[in-house]
């Protein structure tokens, strides 16, 4: 059985499927977390960060994982710039903090399959001195968001799967609670969606783009047939899956589903139900992130887009979407 320990998110934690012995929900100092459960037997203790007082300060970090056995801890982070900081991550990382997410789907993976050091070594600043983090707090302090900022590429794995639409679907529904600005690489796709605050650039080109563009939170890349993975800190792999376009990419590479393990597969302009998904998971022997239906692109408010968005960690949704549910499925 397991720990529920909850704040700001408590509407997103309340709809994990899981068996919870115990839930908690406020503001708790570490001694109360570590009087209440020193004795008690728990399988897996799921943390919003924001239950904890002075959470952005790592040193509560550090007091937490001397009171707790944080292999059996989730850690939920929430938006602030200083938890999202390459900082505060790396010393999370350095504590042997390793199972901690903004994805509220990726909890339930984390359950049954903790990280070890090698998922989160990415996050790891070994020669971090003390002058970086005197920077890093004077970023934070002068409100420069740039710190933690996310930049998500989306590629189409099987042709014609939608990345564009879906860069600008995203784009719209993220700007009323993000900055944020989308690119496409060496296309001209965007023109015909009468955007301005759409964007394009070369794979060239893209670095000086996103320096340009470094106080924003977030960052959208179409990224078409380029190379730009390198600059991205997540990427989505779209699938249209249809049956021609299926046995077209395995075609291509029969090898695909391999080596986009571990990935985030997101099936796009889909028809398939969630058995059928079911049935593509255990055919292709990949694991699906999310299943997007067809969708009117020309509506303003998509609720299966905004459930993408909290499945990706964009937690400000939680806040103006109170009481709703959370489908992995839409």
């Amino acid at each position: 059985m397991n720990v529920i320990v909850s704040n700001k998110y408590q509407t997103l934690l309340s709809n994990l499927n899981i068996d919870v012995i115990k839930n908690i929900n406020g503001v708790f100092s570490i001694d109360d977390l570590a009087v209440q459960f020193k004795n008690f037997f728990f399988n897996k203790m799921i943390l919003d960060i924001t239950a904890l007082e002075n959470y952005e300060d790592i040193n509560t970090i550090q007091k937490l994982s001397v009171a707790l056995d944080m292999n059996k801890v989730i850690l939920l982070l929430d938006d602030s710039p200083r938890v999202n900081s390459a900082v505060y991550l790396s010393q999370l990382v350095s504590m042997g903090i390793y199972n901690f997410t903004k994805n509220l789907d990726a909890i339930t993976f984390l359950m049954d399959n903790p990280n070890s050091y090698k998922d989160v070594a990415s996050f790891h600043q070994l020669n971090m001195t003390e002058e970086d983090i005197r920077m890093n707090d004077r970023r934070i302090a002068q409100n420069q968001s740039f710190i933690g900022q996310r930049i998500i590429g989306i590629r189409n794995l099987t042709d014609h799967a939608g990345s564009t639409t879906l860069t600008y679907l995203l784009k719209k529904h993220i700007e009323s609670l993000y900055k944020v600005k989308a690119v496409e690489i060496e296309k001209r796709d965007f023109v015909y969606f009468n955007d301005s605050d759409l964007d394009n650039s070369t794979s060239i080109e893209i670095k000086n783009y996103l320096n340009r563009y470094s106080d924003m939170e977030i960052i959208l890349i179409d990224m078409g047939s380029t190379d730009v993975e390198q600059y991205c800190t997540d990427v989505i792999y779209l699938i249209e899956p249809g049956l021609i376009q299926l046995n077209r990419l395995i075609r291509q590479d029969n090898r695909v589903f391999e080596r986009m393990k571990n990935k985030k597969l997101v099936l796009n302009r889909s028809v398939l139900s969630s058995s059928d998904v079911s049935d593509f998971e255990r055919e292709s022997g990949s694991k699906v992130f999310f299943n997007i239906p067809n969708i009117d692109d020309k509506l303003d408010n998509i609720k299966v887009i905004k459930d993408f968005l909290l499945a990706l960690g964009f937690t400000r949704f939680s806040d103006n979407d109170k009481g709703r549910g959370f489908g992995l499925f839409g």
